[in-house]
């Protein structure tokens, strides 16, 4: 263990007072009935056993110690910071409610749980591991829980290790998955019971019951510290401009609270550039114009900050991905003829229409070979891995030629192009992702032993002292709404994107004229686990500004 590794497993998160006295052995509160007018048909139909859990807060109550229970855990997904922490919630509250509790944990995700893969977690293995960064006590998958196969096989390894409760701890997929797999077993009257916490560092599985997600505060703060750091670059070299790809494909929130966090001089932001329609090439004239304008004032350098799946929201460029999922899904061997095109009637010949076809050409060829060369294994473009920045880079450099040959631009443009994505989602967790970890794991507990099934832990308040926070069980169903995935209407956990009438999309519109023109650079450091609580113990601006914090 390093030195830090050492001091930060003495930290010891703190709990809501809810739970300071009794642990999790408190009484269940049904707060109002969730209200299943809002939900689509197919939803009620699809959880009748669960559509109409009420919400749940908790009251102070000496419960007796619960049955003797034993509970099985899985990371579900990417990783996240403070993953294990909420397993050490979870251990600790089960351990709160009777001794003799026990809790196993599921190696590789999903995967573990339809093979029986498992160990029991005790307080020793579990002691190595508390305030730690990654899922490498028991790892992680991405195979889906979905069909009656898979969930009877779950069933079996449940009844073969004694299980009473599955923890499945992931993103809004996962969370869909264990609502289905827990109105599978209430319709089978299987007794096992699945709860689930929300974790993801896109940030996009909140809503009016869920502030945030697990491990967004610790990957913004990551990234926002580097990206700190290149702008004391930038300003020291005053000669690059630093084009920096941020993790977040379905939503711009990392983007939103490092452009926050930094004040870089641009920062685009997916769903906006959806809201107005704008094209790439608008997109491209907008950067350039503010760095022609920085280079009219003597700054050939600047910072721009781009969402990991902003081409997906371009709508010339959402159509061709379209259809070249829809082309190669049928034939892959298009991808080759694809790569090989010279001109846009070789192109259509494929298929591809005449606007996407122009899209196509567009494009520098070595995106070209990214969107029809790298597939998944569906045939589908992997977005995550074309190489946005560098497109950005080279699309501005062409217009700044052009701009310069006719007179309205002169000056030096060199890009450097980032990725930080990997980088923010094993790091040791922030004092709020430790905190906030360990008590969404306890508060699985608290459910557990009120007997609840199809419930997402939660806690809300969270901008105030941890004491204040308010945890919550959330009915799974009440989150979801109805999506086209494969062909097929499917109920699934909405993903929440940047609102372009919340407040931190509105405080950050209002400055971004000035962050552009300006050094007006904000450096915020590492991540900060010891000393003053107002630096060590900040959260995210984003949740600030959501809760109506005044920030200065």
């Amino acid at each position: 263990m390093s030195i830090l590794e050492k001091y930060r497993s003495t930290y010891v998160p703190e709990l809501p007072y809810i739970f300071r006295e009794f642990g999790a052995r408190v009484g269940i509160i049904e707060d109002d009935a969730t209200d299943t007018q809002d939900l689509e048909d197919l939803i009620r139909t699809s959880f009748t056993h669960t559509v109409n859990n009420p919400r749940v807060s908790f009251r102070k109550n000496n419960a007796p110690a619960s049955k003797r229970l034993t509970v099985g855990v899985i990371f579900s997904g990417g990783q996240a910071s403070g993953g294990h922490n909420v397993i050490a919630g979870l251990f600790d509250g089960l351990k709160s409610l009777n001794v003799e509790n026990r809790l196993l944990g599921f190696r590789n995700g999903p995967d573990g749980l339809l093979s029986n893969d498992n160990f029991e977690i005790t307080k020793e293995i579990l002691t190595e591991y508390r305030n730690t960064g990654g899922f490498d006590l028991i790892g992680s998958g991405r195979t889906k829980l979905e069909s009656h196969e898979q969930f009877d096989r779950v069933e079996a390894s449940c009844r073969a290790s004694g299980i009473n409760a599955i923890v499945v701890i992931g993103g809004d997929d996962s969370n869909t998955n264990a609502g289905v797999l827990a109105e599978y077993f209430l319709a089978k009257n299987a007794g096992i019971q699945v709860v689930g916490c929300p974790k993801t560092i896109d940030g996009d599985l909140k809503n009016e019951w869920i502030e945030i997600s697990f491990g967004f505060d610790t990957a913004s703060k990551v990234f926002s510290g580097l990206i700190g750091n290149l702008c004391r670059d930038a300003l020291s070299a005053k000669k690059y401009w630093h084009f920096v790809k941020l993790m977040g494909r379905s939503a711009s929130h990392v983007t939103l609270e490092c452009a926050l966090q930094t004040h870089a001089n641009i920062s685009l932001i997916s769903e906006e550039v959806s809201d107005k329609k704008q094209t790439l090439e608008e997109i491209v004239r907008y950067v350039s114009d503010i760095v022609a304008k920085r280079a009219a004032n003597g700054m050939n350098y600047g910072i721009a900050l781009i969402p990991e799946g902003l081409i997906e929201f371009i709508p010339e460029m959402k159509t061709l991905i379209a259809e070249l999922n829809d082309l190669l899904a049928v034939n892959s061997e298009l991808s080759d003829v694809l790569a090989a095109a010279r001109t846009e009637s070789d192109v259509t010949s494929t298929g591809l229409t005449a606007e996407s076809a122009a899209a196509y050409f567009a494009l520098p060829p070595s995106i070209r070979m990214q969107l029809v060369l790298d597939r998944d294994p569906h045939g589908n473009v992997q977005v995550s891995k074309i190489e946005t920045e560098n497109l950005l880079i080279q699309k501005v450099q062409e217009q700044l030629m052009r701009m310069e040959a006719s007179g309205t631009y002169c000056g030096k443009f060199s890009g450097q192009n980032h990725f930080y994505g990997y980088e923010g989602r094993c790091a040791a967790p922030s004092n709020f992702d430790a905190t906030y970890c360990y008590v969404l794991g306890f508060t699985g507990a608290t459910l557990i032993g009120g007997g609840l099934t199809a419930y997402i832990a939660s806690a809300r308040n969270l901008s105030a002292s941890v004491k204040d926070w308010e945890p919550l069980g959330i009915p799974i169903p009440s989150l979801m709404n109805v999506e086209r995935r494969h062909g097929k209407n499917k109920p699934v956990i909405r993903k929440a994107l940047v609102e372009l009438d919340g407040a931190p999309f509105e405080y950050f519109a209002a400055r971004r004229d000035r962050w552009a023109m300006e050094d007006h650079y904000c450096s915020p450091g590492g991540i900060q686990y010891f000393g003053n609580k107002e630096i060590s113990d900040q959260t995210t601006i984003t949740l600030g500004l959501e809760n109506g914090c005044v920030i200065e």
